[in-house]
């Protein structure tokens, strides 16, 4: 039996962390693959908590491994938290918000069942699914953090910045990582880069996209750290 496990990184988000796990919950994966759910709730500061304990008491068939931090770390420490605690084979990425469905998990994981992949990207930008127009800075600032990326790392990536990032346990399990707010993102992809003989492979996804009165987070300061880390970790090995 094989296992699937999915990392969701949890701040502030007690009014749709039941959604998405009833959505996680519903997936139906291929014969012969579990699934666990890993969340680390990042310091939350409203009722995250409460409304996780409670989705455990009344769902016991799904498996989730609960874990906080003591305080706000950042998005990147509780990746990091998530990928340490897991113990599946395989390991995706699912922001606790509602912009990605759990339903296309298979989309990621079936180019590593049928041995092409060790890493998965989902793609906003390449798929035919639906995709909610919101911001078209936000979507510039993605494209050019791509290029940007795709320049030192030798990759031919669309969508750099993706939650949807499915790896090999052993893979990902083997990265040191050091970024704990956004620059997660650039930081693991230059250094998958860098594996000898690492195939990487990208799918296109749906995206449901958030706006800031939503809950949307990520700004302009992240897309600036971002670049000083394609920076740090493509121009100076670390």
């Amino acid at each position: 039996m094989q296992k699937l496990s999915i990392i969701i990184p949890a701040f502030n988000e007690g009014s749709t962390i039941h959604q998405i796990l009833d959505k996680v919950k519903a997936v139906r994966l291929p014969e012969g693959i579990d699934k666990e759910v890993i969340i680390v709730n990042d310091f939350s500061l409203d009722n995250t908590e409460d409304a996780v304990v409670l989705y455990q008491q009344n769902n016991t068939d799904l498996t989730i491994h609960y874990f906080k931090h003591p305080f706000n770390k950042g998005k990147g420490a509780s990746l990091q938290t998530g990928i340490e605690k897991a113990s599946g084979d395989f390991i995706i990425i699912q922001d606790a918000d509602l912009e990605y469905d759990p339903q296309e998990y298979l989309l990621l994981l079936q180019p590593v069942l049928d041995g092409f992949a060790d890493v998965v990207y989902g793609s906003r930008f390449v798929s035919g699914r639906p995709h909610r127009i919101l911001f078209f800075w936000h979507t510039i600032g993605n494209r050019f953090l791509t290029l940007f990326s795709n320049m030192f790392s030798n990759l031919n990536l669309t969508d750099m910045e993706t939650c949807y990032k499915l790896f090999k346990s052993e893979i990902i399990k083997g990265i040191s990582l050091n970024e704990k707010r956004f620059g997660f993102e650039p930081e693991i992809t230059i250094k998958l880069a860098r594996i000898k003989g690492i195939r990487i492979y990208e799918v296109g996804i749906s995206y449901y996209g958030r706006t800031y009165e939503d809950g949307k987070k990520i700004g302009w300061k992240d897309g600036v750290r971002a670049m000083y880390c394609i920076i740090k970790y493509g121009l100076f090995k670390m």
